[in-house]
């Protein structure tokens, strides 16, 4: 068995959890394939296997390779969607970040993890994705997000005005710094930030959320994901930003925008003891006050 390693970098501290985590995979009999960036930074202290090898970019990873395993927070596994693009490799997210709603399996639980994926008695969830279409080149070969799509202002830019469809039909004009087009999966993410609500990852929907609206009667609203939500956009700015998850372009304000439900998911592996409640009492504190 294979697996890709992807990671952005290593603290010291983080040392001796990467050399259990690498240790484990050895014992497990679980070849690494290790993302280049990071294997430079670890190999002079970290004791890697012998059979260790590397990839680049997405075309390196080959059939052969089952799972690509995250190690870092959120924003590193959101990396890894980029390089799985539609293939059938499962992500394994392993928290060595902060919040960790993505990357639910934490640094102690580093051991079962990987023995999990060695006797397959891990849990895979399918991910909705969100994919966008417009009239100029858009974020190369990955114009898809797991979390979420949005548009803003530019810096100190005046707030723009957002005219929204669902498939062709005027839904609202939006006048705010931004609006958030969110997944299932980024309900816990930027759009919860702006007051968005949180759905669960199997619902069919998208979420619109507005980012400072000037109308306070103006909410976040949630809608069936065959959806096709266009938009067309007024900006005393020639220019704005669109982003993909945390990925970001400047385009100009004339630009033809529309995002639909991507043609394939994502598969995210979690432990069988894991589910998304218990992500969210354990990330939220939720049911830890004391007066319950």
């Amino acid at each position: 068995m294979k697996a890709a390693i992807y990671s952005r970098l290593m603290e010291e501290d983080q040392r001796k959890d990467v050399q259990l985590f690498f240790d484990e995979l050895a014992q497990q009999k679980i070849k690494p394939v290790v993302f280049h960036h990071f294997f430079e930074q670890i190999k002079s202290s970290i004791n890697l296997p012998a059979d260790t090898t590397t990839f680049s970019d997405s075309a390196d990873l080959k059939d052969e390779v089952e799972f690509i395993i995250s190690l870092g927070g959120d924003g590193t596994l959101l990396d890894t969607v980029t390089l799985v693009r539609n293939r059938n490799i499962s992500i394994m997210g392993i928290n060595f970040g902060r919040l960790g709603f993505l990357a639910s399996i934490g640094r102690d639980e580093v051991r079962t993890a990987v023995k999990a994926i060695a006797q397959r008695t891990y849990v895979t969830d399918k991910r909705t994705m969100i994919h966008l279409d417009a009239d100029i080149p858009l974020f190369g070969n990955v114009p898809y997000a797991l979390n979420e799509f949005s548009i803003h202002k530019r810096d100190v830019a005046s707030m723009i005005k957002i005219h929204t469809y669902l498939n062709g039909e005027f839904l609202n004009t939006y006048w705010a710094d931004g609006l958030i087009v969110a997944t299932p999966t980024g309900s816990t993410g930027y759009s919860l930030s702006c007051n968005g609500p949180i759905v669960f990852p199997d619902t069919g929907s998208f979420v619109i959320t507005p980012v400072a609206p000037h109308n306070l009667n103006v909410r976040p609203i949630i809608v069936p994901d065959d959806n096709i939500i266009s938009f067309e956009i007024e900006s005393r700015s020639d220019q704005l930003i669109v982003a993909l998850d945390s990925r970001r372009e400047i385009i100009g304000k004339d630009v033809q925008l529309a995002v639909k439900k991507e043609d394939f998911s994502i598969n995210l592996v979690r432990l069988s003891e894991n589910n998304f409640l218990q992500t969210l009492r354990n990330k939220l504190t939720w049911g830890l006050d004391k007066r319950n």
